[in-house]
């Protein structure tokens, strides 16, 4: 046999290192369950909705989504100024209401030239809110039950809220949850709603 003079290389065959196909598999997994974990969590706290009509601008418009927490009011209340979203009279064929929080239970709520006052008190809302032409059903003083909130749009001569005779007073068992975020839409960033 004779024997070849100079420089051979020989390819080595490569293989898998058994580490990196670990690491990869061990990503992939963690992913995964990271995404699961992520479903199993927006769909049992969170709920996704989008605004109906003009009654929340400026903070929300017209089918601007919306992502909210249906866990928070089963441990704790709504406090003035939460951002709800409820079924008015708990009527499951009726869209969400997206409205603010004014009126919490026990008190009473009246609306006096264009004001709203809690307890005989005008309530100080920093000129936010425009003045209210029509008072409805809160021309006279409402009592609040120990489940019943008041509520108003943040729009408040476009927005059919508590003091229309058919919606009233909000129950506390009809509130789906707080809406805690909204989506972005031409103007407006993605952010949490105050």
């Amino acid at each position: 046999m004779a024997r070849r003079k100079g420089l051979t290389f020989y390819q080595k065959k490569k293989r898998l290192n058994p580490k990196i196909i670990k690491d990869i598999l061990e990503m992939l997994v963690g992913s995964a369950v990271a995404v699961f974990l992520a479903f199993v969590i927006i769909f049992s706290v969170g709920m996704r909705t989008s605004v109906v009509g003009d009654s929340m601008e400026p903070v929300l418009c017209n089918g601007q989504e919306i992502l909210m927490n249906r866990i928070i009011y089963r441990i704790s209340m709504p406090k003035r100024g939460d951002v709800i979203v409820f079924l008015p009279n708990g009527n499951q064929n009726s869209h969400f209401y997206v409205k603010r929080v004014v009126g919490l239970p026990g008190e009473t709520v009246q609306i006096r030239d264009g004001s709203v006052y809690i307890d005989g008190a005008l309530l100080a809302e920093e000129d936010r809110f425009d003045k209210i032409a029509d008072p409805g059903i809160a021309q006279n003083e409402l009592l609040l039950a120990s489940d019943e909130f008041f509520v108003l749009g943040d729009n408040r001569n476009s927005s059919e809220d508590s003091r229309s005779g058919n919606i009233g007073a909000v129950k506390k068992d009809t509130i789906i949850g707080k809406a805690w975020f909204h989506l972005a839409v031409e103007d407006q960033p993605m952010g949490l709603i105050e």
